[in-house]
């Protein structure tokens, strides 16, 4: 099956196939952990029983998604000690603190407060629970953050000294790779993602049971609520996320031009303004961008703020420092189409809910079922662009990804990836579908009663009577 393939193909094939099962779930837990702690904290402040309902509905996924997380994480490190054995020889002593520093912190924190979080709510006080669900949107947070931070410092290596055997170690300050030049854009654009990403989620769910409510002829509070928060969280976030995303092209921009030439599909140097593409079929081969549609002098006013400015091209660039421009050109514009979907969707719904058909707009629903997964594509083809885009290195500029590899035949490297897909396949696509089952059941109210917090504070409005002894 993968006999055309040479073993560092067939060994990026694999972590491009596993980390991308990977990123989803992470990407789905950072944002449903943060939903849950304000769905937890709207009922302790308001006591509306339909927060505790949707709390306890998308806990239950929660836990699943964070469960297929970390199974899928586990292989992550496998694959850097049989595929990339040199890469982790060579840059071990920057990245490995780094990653202990995210088990320390992060994995320990979510594993402390998890079960308290999804077992606890019966036996412990209610501050104390809503402590526990704070902390695992701490841990997920932490552990975004150490994440992003080993990723951005091969995107943009600083703060390393490097052995007489060829070994990255760090210098004197570590400060300077943990924050390195383009970890702060990169963690911000990736958190808002994944908030992004569990807002659309959430909102497609709660139209989907609007629409079927509607059908059956009866009403459901609880979609109204849920659908209602996540379009308030795609109108104004959508709009912070696409200024976000600018702000990291630029700082691309300074640190790996390479990468924004390709994505801007921008094969030859614009001396005088450079276009902005809208649509072509890029070349590697013969280096030229066919049946290209673009709006003049648009790149620069975007990239440099001056319709005029000079933009220079992979022309400029040595042929065997150019990263892919096909895979790079579509990817980031999938990703950026996307995140106008987003927008306009977000900018649907508030005018929607300003008259009076929020809940009632079946078109619109229909519309945000539709772009329920978006967030999840978006994501892949974000990461895709940032790493594709970052060949021909692993470090980018000091270690190329074909030094990176270890030295094993492609037959070995074939068989494992041949085993993932399989695996992969079975056990997440179950989980996928389990996943969607849950969401496909209706939210309904509660039937076991919580017994009261004695050490809760009084609040003026009681709390209500299904929550009494």
């Amino acid at each position: 099956m993968f006999t055309a393939f040479d073993a560092l193909t067939l060994a990026r094939m694999q972590f491009a196939f596993t980390i991308s099962f990977h990123f989803i779930f992470p990407s789905f837990s950072i944002g449903l952990a943060s939903y849950l702690a304000v769905l937890e904290a709207l009922w302790l402040r308001t006591g509306k029983p339909v927060y505790l309902d949707l709390f306890r509905y998308w806990l239950k996924i929660f836990a699943v998604a964070f469960a297929m997380g970390v199974v899928s994480g586990l292989v992550m490190s496998y694959q850097f000690g049989t595929n990339w054995s040199v890469f982790s020889d060579k840059a071990g002593g920057v990245i490995g603190p780094l990653m202990a520093y995210e088990v320390l912190t992060a994995f320990f924190l979510e594993a402390g407060f998890l079960g308290v979080m999804l077992f606890g709510m019966e036996k412990v006080g209610r501050g104390l629970h809503f402590a526990a669900t704070v902390m695992v949107v701490i841990g997920t947070t932490i552990s975004a953050f150490w994440i992003i931070s080993v990723n951005s410092w091969m995107q943009t290596p600083v703060g390393y000294e490097v052995s007489a055997d060829g070994r990255f170690l760090p210098g004197p300050s570590w400060w300077a790779i943990i924050f390195n030049p383009s970890f702060p854009y990169r963690f911000v654009h990736t958190v808002i993602a994944a908030y992004l990403t569990t807002a659309l989620v959430v909102g497609a769910v709660g139209a989907w049971h609007l629409l079927r409510a509607k059908d059956q002829g009866r009403e459901n509070g609880h979609a109204r609520v849920m659908f209602s928060m996540a379009m308030w969280m795609a109108a104004l976030v959508a709009p912070i996320q696409i200024i976000a995303g600018d702000e990291h092209g630029l700082n691309t921009l300074a640190h790996q031009p390479a990468k924004v030439m390709a994505m801007e599909g921008h094969f030859q140097s614009h001396p005088e303004g450079a276009p902005l593409y809208l649509f072509g079929i890029p070349d590697d081969k013969t280096q030229t961008l066919h049946y290209a549609i673009g709006i003049p002098k648009m790149s620069s006013v975007i990239l440099k703020h001056d319709a005029d400015a000079p933009l220079a091209g992979l022309d400029s660039i040595a042929p065997d420092k150019r990263p892919p421009v096909a895979i790079l050109f579509w990817s980031f514009r999938i990703m950026v189409g996307l995140g106008f979907a987003m927008l306009a969707l977000g900018a649907w719904s508030l005018i929607a809910r300003a008259r009076g058909r929020l809940y009632t707009s079946p078109w619109l629903h229909h519309a945000a079922v539709l772009m329920g997964p978006s967030g999840f594509i978006a994501v892949i083809a974000g990461w895709t662009t940032t790493e594709v885009g970052r060949q021909p290195y692993t470090v980018y500029g000091l270690l190329t990804t074909a030094e990176s590899r270890s030295p094993i035949a492609a037959p070995a490297v074939g068989a494992s990836l041949l085993a993932f897909v399989v695996i992969y396949t079975a056990v997440f696509g179950v989980g996928i579908w389990y996943l969607l089952k849950m969401m496909h059941a209706v939210p309904h109210p509660h039937e076991e009663p919580m017994e009261p917090d004695a050490h809760a504070p009084i609040r003026t409005a009681g709390p209500p009577p299904e929550f009494a002894k």
